[in-house]
């Protein structure tokens, strides 16, 4: 009697696990940014490309420390299928937000998220930064939290651009 529940326990260890392994990836919500410019992008626009959206705030030191690198990785990627939005945090000034990306030429749009609806249905985000690496399909392939294996995400996002 030991012996069968415990190949039954096996068995039911292994199906949990193949369903975490092999469950597919969730697709990005379907929402619209509002750029700083007023032009709207929907995720549906950027269907077909690599696309990084990240959750930042002028005041999160994290996030400005990590600009340059999301700045070079955009200039090397974007000719290759990639595309970076930048969401700015409901609670920050949209006149901050366009400062920032005007002083520093950041070369991907940034959007102002002045309701919090983006970062609601991205699973309600509120620590910044946290990014999203998303398909050519639409799926959420990777969601960073924080500071990030630099060499990692290059590795993740050929990976992508390369499938």
């Amino acid at each position: 009697m030991k012996k069968i529940i415990l190949a039954l326990a096996v068995v039911v260890a292994a199906g949990i696990g193949g369903w975490f392994v092999m469950r597919p990836a969730p697709t990005a919500p379907d929402v619209t940014f509002t750029m700083i410019d007023g032009k709207q992008v929907s995720m549906q626009d950027l269907r077909g490309k690599v696309v990084l959206v990240k959750f930042w705030a002028t005041s999160c030191v994290t996030c400005v420390k990590q600009m340059p690198e999301t700045i070079k990785a955009y200039n090397e990627y974007a000719p290759k299928g990639y595309e970076a939005v930048a969401v700015a945090m409901s609670y920050d000034p949209a006149n901050y937000v366009l400062n920032f990306a005007e002083s520093r030429k950041l070369p991907f749009p940034v959007a102002l998220d002045s309701k919090g609806d983006v970062a609601r249905a991205f699973g309600d985000v509120r620590l910044t930064p946290t990014a999203f690496l998303i398909d050519k399909q639409g799926r959420i392939i990777k969601r960073y939290l924080g500071e990030y294996d630099v060499a990692e995400f290059h590795s993740t996002v050929e990976k992508a651009l390369a499938g």
